[in-house]
């Protein structure tokens, strides 16, 4: 089995960033990734989109239906870490 390198990652994120349309995206993850995988990734963004909008942990569950174990690594990347922040608080 081939050993998952930094470069390989890195060719990951080149490939997304790559994409030019909405419809682009959609064909790449529906391949690369399983439809749970694709609504879980889904559930996170639109529970850290709740979270910068002040909602409650509680008001977050009800709307996404998130674990509350996911919830709070959300939770924790939208209070100290730059991908959420940086990428939604522009968007809402």
């Amino acid at each position: 089995m081939t050993k998952v390198t930094p470069e390989m990652i890195e060719e990951l994120f080149e490939l997304i960033i790559s994409i030019d349309s909405v419809e682009d995206c959609k064909e790449l993850f529906n391949d690369m990734c399983t439809f749970k995988e694709i609504e879980q990734m889904a559930q996170r963004v639109k529970s850290a989109k709740l979270l910068l909008e002040g909602k409650t942990y509680n008001q977050v569950i009800e709307q996404t239906d998130i674990s509350s174990a996911t919830l709070s690594r959300v939770s924790r990347c939208v209070q100290y870490g730059r991908g959420y922040s940086k990428l939604l608080k522009n968007k809402n």
